[in-house]
């Protein structure tokens, strides 16, 4: 089995944001970053998205982003529903880059010559975000497993965190949940 992409504790992540925020497109890298952790986005559906897709015509960030078949890593339609995080964001975005906003087609996550990102650029925009903030063992997933993680370790039903997850096996989710001595502890105190 491959290694799991690595979590973030909470320095790490002040770290990353302070990297994000010395960055030229702090704003688009901030927002990647949420999609991941806030929505458990892999990077092939960030590079696929368009405004339209995450903005609605009055530059509103939609609270459900629908991915059509060709957006998804399995090829099925998707829904992803955006919390208040990642919907902050989200605003800031539009703030940031009103020009990219008045073009629904236009790539949400763009480069500095307005082109829109691969899967494999976003691959190495964070790769490069996590070695500049010292971070070693994360990459693009490391977010998407963050996410799948703390729903569980919140209580979150499992089911609902299959369907959150977008995975079709419920097999697939419970791989990505995080297990330490910390969180085994905790459990046996409760009985």
């Amino acid at each position: 089995m491959a290694k799991q992409a690595k979590l973030l504790n909470d320095a790490e992540q002040k770290r990353l944001a302070a990297v994000i925020d010395s960055m030229r497109y702090s704003t688009r890298n901030h927002t990647a970053v949420a999609l991941s952790f806030y929505a458990g986005l892999r990077a092939c559906e960030m590079a696929a998205l368009r405004i339209g897709d995450v903005f609605d015509e009055q530059g509103m960030a939609r609270d459900t982003i629908y991915l059509a078949a060709a957006q998804t890593k399995g090829s099925d339609t998707a829904t992803v529903l955006v919390n208040k995080k990642l919907r902050t964001q989200l605003q800031r975005y539009a703030a940031a880059y009103p020009k990219q906003l008045a073009k629904p087609n236009a790539p949400l996550l763009f480069s500095g010559k307005g082109a829109g990102f691969t899967a494999q650029t976003v691959v190495n925009m964070f790769a490069r975000l996590y070695k500049l903030a010292g971070i070693h063992g994360a990459s693009s997933h490391s977010g998407r497993r963050q996410f799948v993680t703390e729903l569980a370790d919140k209580g979150v039903n499992a089911r609902v965190v299959q369907a959150l997850a977008r995975h079709k096996h419920l097999s697939t989710t419970q791989r990505y949940i995080d297990i330490n001595d910390s969180k085994l502890r905790k459990a046996v105190e409760l009985i």
